[in-house]
């Protein structure tokens, strides 16, 4: 079991220093990443919290699972692993974005 895990629904309000104070109560954490855009930095609502041990990781989410925090009920479980995306938008093969051909 990996010790990184997807922190969901949470406030717009919600700060990493709020997610700090919740989750060293479960035990130590290496790091905290809340996703915000890109462009405009507004939070996304949902962060990463690595926390040290995966013993760490277990009791964080049997603790704060469905719990509230700033007004909303979160969702805490292990990270997935990213996967790879595709080749982007570049197209082979003449690039066709469907439709009919006209003669």
């Amino acid at each position: 079991m990996e010790s990184k895990l997807y922190v969901g629904n949470l406030s717009y309000d919600s700060t990493e220093n709020n997610l700090r104070e919740l989750f060293t109560q479960a035990g130590e954490i290496q790091e905290i990443s809340l996703i915000t855009d890109k462009f405009t930095g507004q939070p996304k609502g949902f962060a990463f919290v690595q926390m040290v041990s995966q013993a760490d990781a277990e009791k964080a989410i049997r603790m704060f699972n469905d719990q509230e925090l700033d007004g909303r009920r979160i969702i805490v479980n292990l990270a997935r692993p990213k996967e790879e995306r595709g080749g982007g938008g570049f197209r082979q093969n003449g690039g066709s974005r469907g439709g009919s051909r006209r003669r």
